[in-house]
């Protein structure tokens, strides 16, 4: 019997962009406009810019993102662009001039929240579409390893399985931890470091996991594997990957400065941005390593080189690594108001809030006899997740009290399911305290 992702799943201010938006129209837009201005730092004023139904606590915000007012309103006017005119719009926009591509100023936009530049970002429309262009596009050699973890979710451990198969390598998995609520990250990278052996060419690991929260030390395993590889040639570097989606828009910290060699994350969950949207972020020289999967629009050298009957010239970019075909350029284009959004609000503030939130989860739970937490009480071990199980239900069945008790939370969807709750930007204490009073009614 075949299995449907919703069952795989389930549970679980750039100037040139403002040139752009003004010039379209705003009639499609202004029912997307909230009753009241966004000031950023107040979190009811944030609140406001979302549709989400107001008598529900959404504590399942990290599956598919609410869009805030500025980027609804943003996909509303280049869609009616599009209705209008769909030629002239997408070709001025994304095949005239090279300054007036507006793909380019999402790469920028989200170039300045990683710490990175623009020319290292690959747009993608997932985490899932990233690790499958990442994995696919490395030549591993005959006999070469990808390392991971028995944590990771399906795309990631499915993009590995594929590639190995096609490039005749091999993929093999490890466990960081038994109890994810003692989780050390000490144990977890001295794991890694043991595991690794001299095929090893790919390690790749998860920033947040969903299916326990745990959070990695990224910067920590990044610089392990460096001391590593002081001791192998350049074509035997190991390379790290890293799905990074429930860490991204989450944790105050650059991307571009963690050490990792290529990091995947989606833009349409913690991020907020347009639904099919998402990021790759490599440096040029990790770039060279790849070799593309699917024909790109974004590179006039691979164009050129077809018309020209040639092979591409120079070593491969990440806008070669971009996927081609139309995209809803509406939704792409619109991700830079997401990143906007976040930088006006703060990181800082955004990563201080959903730790303050998900640790009063947290608490309240620990304190409960009936509830088993497997989420580490450490904020610096742990991101916006809370997983937990409790005595003498199925998980799927707490999630489906809470819903009846106007509380929207997840299963996970792993081989060992547990209920997890999840406080983001938009949630207040009093989605967490109806939360917490349907968990204590089940005792």
């Amino acid at each position: 019997m075949s299995l449907s992702r919703r069952k795989i799943l389930a549970g679980s201010g750039i100037a040139a962009s403002s040139l752009a938006l003004g010039s379209v129209g705003n009639a499609a837009a202004h029912s997307a406009v909230p009753s009241q201005p966004f000031v950023p730092h107040d979190w009811k004023s944030v609140r406001a810019q979302f549709l989400l139904a107001p008598e529900y606590a959404h504590l399942s915000n990290f599956f598919f993102a609410s869009n805030p007012a500025p980027v609804r309103q943003a996909i509303a006017k280049y869609r009616k662009a599009f209705d209008e005119n769909p030629y002239s719009f997408l070709d001025d926009n994304m095949f005239q001039r090279d300054e007036d591509m507006l793909w380019r100023t999402v790469c920028a936009a989200a170039a300045e929240y990683v710490g990175g530049q623009p020319h290292e970002i690959a747009l993608t429309s997932s985490t899932t579409m990233g690790l499958a262009l990442i994995y696919n596009g490395l030549r591993l050699k005959p006999g070469q390893e990808v390392l991971t973890t028995t944590h990771e979710f399906y795309p990631h451990h499915e993009s590995i399985r594929l590639a190995v198969e096609k490039w005749g390598g091999s993929m093999r998995k490890i466990p960081l931890y038994e109890s994810s609520l003692n989780f050390s990250a000490d144990r977890a990278i001295a794991r890694i470091c043991a595991a690794i052996r001299p095929n090893t060419r790919v390690v790749g690991v998860t920033w947040v996991h969903s299916g326990t929260g745990v959070r990695l030390p990224i910067a920590e395993i990044a610089a392990a594997i460096k001391n590593l590889n002081r001791h192998r040639d350049e074509a035997d570097r190991i390379l790290l990957v890293v799905d990074g989606v429930h860490g991204f828009g989450v944790v105050d910290e650059d991307v571009a400065k963690m050490g990792c060699d290529f990091f995947s994350a989606g833009t349409h969950k913690w991020i907020l941005g347009p639904h099919g949207t998402g990021i790759v972020w490599a440096k040029a020289e990790n770039w060279a390593l790849l070799q593309p999967t699917i024909p790109s629009l974004m590179a006039r050298e691979t164009t050129d080189a077809w018309r020209q009957d040639r092979p591409p010239a120079g070593p491969t970019q990440a806008a070669w690594v971009s996927p081609g075909g139309f995209f809803a350029y509406e939704h792409q284009w619109a991700t830079v108001e997401a990143f906007r959004f976040h930088r006006q609000i703060g990181r800082g503030r955004i990563q201080d809030r959903i730790a303050e939130l998900n640790g009063q989860i947290k608490e309240g739970l620990a304190r409960m006899k009936h509830v088993t937490l497997h989420t580490p009480l450490d904020a610096e071990r742990s991101a916006g997740f809370v997983c937990f199980d409790v005595r003498g239900y199925k998980p799927q069945d707490v999630v489906r009290i809470f819903r009846d008790n106007r509380v929207i939370a997840s299963s996970t969807p792993y081989a060992v399911p547990h209920v997890r709750l999840s406080a983001g930007i938009v949630n207040f204490p009093r989605d967490v305290h109806m939360a917490l009073r349907v968990v204590r009614s089940l005792a």
